[in-house]
């Protein structure tokens, strides 16, 4: 994405499947295009982001990319916007 953008990792299959959270939260940090970011937008299922997501992409991407927590959503989720450098 040559642009800002958002993926919605909350809601149907996403509430049962912390490994196809990550999966697909990784895709998005790949397909997002530097000098943009994605905001991953996690089901609260499984906690805050910072403790299994955001260690996980910070190590595999060091030097590449910004990582930050943004908030919980009024909806229960989380989150956690990852920027490309």
């Amino acid at each position: 994405m040559n642009k800002d953008w958002t993926k919605d990792l909350e809601h149907d299959e996403y509430e049962q499947d912390i490994d196809l959270i990550i999966k697909d939260a990784l895709r998005a940090v790949e397909e997002t295009a530097a000098g943009c970011y994605v905001n991953l937008v996690t089901s609260s299922a499984f906690g805050s982001p910072e403790d299994y997501l955001q260690p996980l992409i910070e190590e595999l991407y060091p030097n590449k990319i910004r990582v930050k927590f943004i908030d919980q959503c009024g909806c229960g989720g989380y989150v956690l916007r990852v920027w490309k450098l």
